[in-house]
Formats: C-alpha cells, structure tokens, sequence
C-alpha cells in the first residue's frame, strides 16, 4: 500500500513538473505574445538650442478609427495633450514661446482645442498630474494662443517634434489626426 502511493505521489508529481515545462517553453517559444501592447506608448522629444537642452515627455495615443478633436476630446475644453498623465517640458534657461517668457523649470502642457479658431497651449507650474484631473488654471505660467494648420497631412500617433532654425530657436510642432500646431521657441 505505501509502495502505491510512494508510485503515485512520484506520478502526481512528475505530471505538474511537465505541465510546468511546457506551459514555459510555450511562453519562451514567443515572448512578444506574452506582452501587452502599449495604446499609448511613453515617448520624448529633444533638442539643445545651444548650451541649452529642452526636453518633452508625452504618452503617444493613436487615433484607432476614431473622430480626436470634437470627438474623443472636445472642443473648448482643457486637454493633457497626450494621454495619462500630463505632458510635460522641461527648460535649462529662459525661452521666449511665441514671443512670451517661459523661465526655466519644468511645466506641464495643456491644450484648449476650438473648432475653427485658435488653440490655447498652456504651461503649467505643476508638470507631475494625471490627465486633466488635477490641473488648477491659476497655477499656469503661460498661455499662447496658436492657429492650428488644417487640415494636415494625417499623423495616426501624436507626436511632439523639434526643428532647429538655427542655434537660439526652433520650431515646436504637435501633430495628431489631421492637426498641427506649430510653437516658434527662442532662447532668451
């Protein structure tokens, strides 16, 4: 009797051990299923305008059939301008944005988006929020308002991008669906 269940404990045993394996190679077999795909990936965008580094972090939503601007975000209200949590910029020095000081330090940006006028881009003294839960318009540094380009050619994941114009400013361009913004930056 103790031999049989010696026999069957070792049989129990040694069928979990294989079921293990196998459930094991299955996972190392293909590791990329196992893996959830990232709808809005983290991403950065930088440039240095001389000794000076400027640097956006921003989770990257895709559009995925869906209506962006008077849809999933409507018109004439605030926007984290990515997803999740704010984005934010981070500045070594003084820029002027559209011709407005912005000091160095760190900032989390906003978007008003309209319908057939001008957005409002907003820096906000606290950059650490999630989404637009948090975001307080009296703790706003700046505000510039910008004529949006549309439609544009179609950008399924938003994109923050950088264009040097030559060594104290560039072009800060966001781009997402059929719209665009286009920010001029100067070192001040």
């Amino acid at each position: 009797m103790l031999k049989r269940i010696v026999v069957l404990m070792f049989f129990i045993q040694f069928s979990f051990s294989q079921e293990e394996n196998i459930n094991q190679h299955k996972h190392h077999d293909n590791p990329s299923k196992n893996l959830k795909k990232t709808l809005s990936p983290l991403t950065q965008s930088m440039i240095s305008l001389k000794d000076n580094h400027l640097h956006i972090e921003y989770s990257s939503p895709s559009v995925r059939n869906r209506i962006i601007f008077g849809g999933l975000l409507a018109f004439n209200e605030v926007w984290q301008a990515g997803a999740h949590n704010a984005t934010w910029i981070d500045l070594d020095n003084n820029i002027k944005v559209d011709g407005k000081v912005l000091p160095k330090g760190k900032y989390g940006i906003f978007i008003i988006p309209r319908k057939d006028v001008n957005w409002t881009v907003i820096f906000n003294s606290r950059w650490k929020q999630h989404g637009k839960d948090d975001y307080d318009e009296s703790e706003d540094v700046l505000r510039v308002e910008v004529e949006p380009i549309y439609p544009n050619k179609f950008s399924e994941s938003l994109k923050y991008t950088f264009k040097k114009r030559n060594e104290n400013s560039a072009v800060l361009s966001i781009e997402w669906e059929s719209y665009k913004l286009e920010l001029p930056l100067t070192l001040y």
